[in-house]
């Protein structure tokens, strides 16, 4: 009596057409939660810069447009990972922006630019 190892070709392409399936469903929700997490880090880098626009508001009676007053290395300054610039308007009051940079402008391009104002003010709100 003779024993076959191995794998036939029908079960090898329907293993093939399963793990495809699967790459599929898994791929999209994937490049979705890598777009939120960067998005994560605009938000840190703009609270941040709220905060320290608040604490040069003390000292000086006002808002800063350059973010080198703050103590950030260049205006407009670029995040950790370099996916989003931050800059400010106004000195009134004030307005964060933070821009995607790179691939993170096409990954996320809902949310390609995040604001907070000095009253708090966060939009779009489905980008927060």
């Amino acid at each position: 009596m003779k024993i076959n190892k191995g794998f036939t070709l029908i079960e090898l392409m329907i293993t093939i057409a399963i793990i495809g399936i699967l790459a599929a469903i898994a791929y999209p929700s994937y490049t979705v939660y890598v777009a939120e997490s960067a998005r994560a880090e605009a938000h840190t880098s703009l609270l941040r810069a709220s905060n320290l626009q608040e604490q040069y508001y003390l000292d000086n009676r006002g808002y800063t447009e350059n973010m080198v007053d703050l103590g950030f290395g260049a205006d407009p300054f670029l995040t950790e990972s370099d996916l989003y610039s931050i800059d400010s308007t106004g000195t009134g009051n004030f307005v964060l922006v933070a821009t995607a940079q790179g691939v993170q402008a096409s990954r996320d391009s809902g949310c390609a630019t995040i604001q907070i104002t000095d009253t708090g003010a966060k939009t779009p709100a489905e980008c927060w």
